[in-house]
């Protein structure tokens, strides 16, 4: 699994007979057929060699990304290929990589994946179907919990002649299960026999994929070198693709210092997400002189949910009432005028900048799907409306806080906000040391707002690996957290916010959200048969997850800001999912 730069996931129709074919799509038929040499978004004659510097942030005590254990190195999925690989610029497509083709019962019932007999590891040995039922069963097993919630609806797996492997499934119907299935990576099962694949390890893995380690210093830099040995390299869904010799990750942990390198030349590309640096840190002689070019990439991607995590597991975030006041707090109009140069907008959706957003009130199917499933009334008549602070004057906003915060029992005493049991109302804001400097100047801000509710707030910066640790097990209060989402969302929403995933260490439902109805729309939407009934169950269950308060929203961009030296060729055609930089090639 590559998550270089892109990290979303893609979701697919099933055809109505059983056949082996090439690809699959939601709907209608892949934009490519068996006969492609490669995407539309590469350059199949792009030049090899050079080398990409890229910067990370924190450290890295791993190169087991599968574990809870451990932050695993940047860049280590190019060890790594996966059973089918998704296109760029099709909303919903994918094609066979190590599965030469895929076959799926006309019921749904099951899937079945032919591989290529070419593929093969690093170290010469042929992908077999017992490596691939291995990583399957030790990943459901061993693996982060994603896995287990992924994996779950399978019933079985077997091996079917010498190059087939069939997934069985519990049920029928679910229509993305085949793809999650074709995401998986395939592991060697003679590397790790005899190893605890819990644990942390600094011995590079054996993989499939392109590149392999070829030099480290865990905490400082991890250096990857192409494999000129690659099996796959001569595949369409490859051509074009991993022109670097070497990819090299330097690790900084301060953005600042990142920045800096950056202009000394340390490395070739950065992201930049802090709108101040954007507007103000880009005025150096690299960049008049064009050496260095400054690029905004517009995208079709849903922005997801950033915000403020409150984790409703501490019985002083258990009431929704003091969570929207906590979000009546927050001064977004001020931080974009004054943090951010008006570079963004107010999130109002966790599906923002898509169709998926929940807008208005619930009407037509949407209303209908939501009454079927006994929503509150609540949620069938109150649109959630994101107040604007106008001439930064937060004090209305600050009234309504406190009559919520009284009605669930919080009232100010001797400028302390207090309950009736003489508890102070008090928490703490966890950062990580990485991006601490950036988001104090936002945090902090914030927090006086809150304290002229009577609040008792504190700011912790931890370092990356102890700052990890403590989400795992979901020991904070609050902190900043990023649900990425894609145009077509599915599975993964089980473990955002089901119930099962809320006391699963390691699980992505960080706010601890345990709420059957929220449960009931997940599975609308992983049962979904046509993009109109994806959007709608998409957009009632955005609705319901808004009516928790469960995160104090912040904002978004459809553009991604990139800075490069000018050393690179680039395809003319810019698909919609987003720059990649393995399609690139040293000039």
């Amino acid at each position: 699994m590559k998550w270089i730069w892109v990290f979303i996931f893609c979701f697919f129709s099933l055809p109505t007979m059983a056949e082996r074919v090439h690809a699959l799509a939601m709907h209608g038929l892949p934009k490519y057929t068996a006969e492609f040499t490669h995407f539309d978004y590469v350059n199949p004659d792009a030049p090899k060699g050079g080398v990409l510097r890229q910067a990370s942030f924190g450290a890295f005590d791993t190169f087991n990304p599968f574990s809870v254990k451990g932050t695993a190195a940047p860049g280590i999925g190019l060890l790594f290929d996966t059973l089918m690989v998704e296109s760029l610029d099709e909303p919903f497509s994918e094609y066979g990589l190590i599965a030469e083709k895929i076959e799926l019962a006309p019921d749904r019932s099951w899937v079945a994946f032919d591989l290529n007999p070419l593929a093969r590891f690093s170290d010469g040995q042929p992908v077999t179907p017992a490596d691939v039922i291995f990583t399957f069963n030790t990943l459901r097993e061993k693996g982060v919990p994603q896995y287990r919630y992924y994996f779950g609806d399978v019933l079985r797996v077997r091996q079917e002649g010498t190059q087939r492997v069939v997934f069985e499934f519990k049920e029928k119907g679910n229509r993305e299960l085949p793809l999650i299935l074709g995401q998986m990576p395939v592991l060697s099962q003679k590397d790790w026999e005899g190893k605890d694949f819990t644990a942390t390890t600094l011995v590079p893995p054996i993989g499939t994929g392109p590149y392999r380690v070829k030099a480290f210093e865990a905490g400082r830099y991890v250096l990857y070198e192409r494999r000129l040995d690659y099996w796959g390299k001569d595949l369409p869904v490859n051509k074009g693709q991993y022109n670097f010799d070497q990819i090299r990750y330097d690790i900084y942990r301060d953005t600042t210092v990142a920045l800096e390198a950056f202009k000394a030349g340390a490395y070739d590309i950065r992201l930049e997400n802090e709108a101040k640096k954007w507007a103000t840190a880009y005025d150096f002689d690299a960049v008049k002189k064009g050496h260095v070019i400054l690029r905004e990439w517009h995208h079709g991607l849903p922005s997801g949910m950033q915000g403020f995590v409150m984790n409703t597991r501490r019985p002083l975030f258990a009431d929704k009432r003091v969570r929207e006041a906590l979000g009546l707090a927050f001064d977004f109009d001020w931080s974009n005028k004054n943090l951010f140069y008006g570079m963004y907008q107010r999130t109002t959706s966790y599906f923002d900048n898509s169709s998926m957003a929940a807008k208005g009130l619930p009407v037509g199917e949407e209303k209908k799907l939501l009454e079927k499933l006994g929503a509150p009334n609540e949620i069938l008549t109150k649109e959630i409306i994101f107040p604007v602070v106008q001439d930064s004057n937060i004090r209305p906003q600050l009234m309504q806080a406190l009559d919520l915060l009284k009605e669930a029992g919080w009232t100010v005493q001797k400028g302390r906000l207090m309950n009736d049991k003489g508890e102070e109302f008090r928490f703490e804001i966890l950062l990580d040391s990485s991006g601490a400097p950036a988001w104090e100047r936002i945090v902090l801000p914030y927090v006086r707002n809150l304290k002229k509710l009577g609040m008792n707030v504190q700011v912790r910066v931890m370092d990356v690996l102890q700052y990890k640790n403590r989400l795992d097990h979901f020991d904070f209060d609050m902190f900043v957290m990023v649900w990425g989402q894609s145009l077509s969302p599915g599975n993964e929403q089980r473990y955002f916010w089901g119930s099962a995933s809320a006391d699963q260490p390691g699980s992505y439902n960080f706010a601890g959200i345990k709420d059957p109805l929220v449960d009931a729309l997940i599975e609308e939407v992983i049962g979904a048969d046509t993009r109109e009934e994806l959007e709608t169950a998409v957009r009632a269950l955005d609705r319901v997850l808004l009516h928790g308060f469960y995160v104090v929203p912040h904002w978004f961009s459809s553009v991604s800001r990139f800075a490069y030296w000018d050393k690179f060729g680039m395809p003319e055609s810019e698909p919609i999912k987003g720059i990649s930089p393995m399609t690139w090639w040293i000039k």
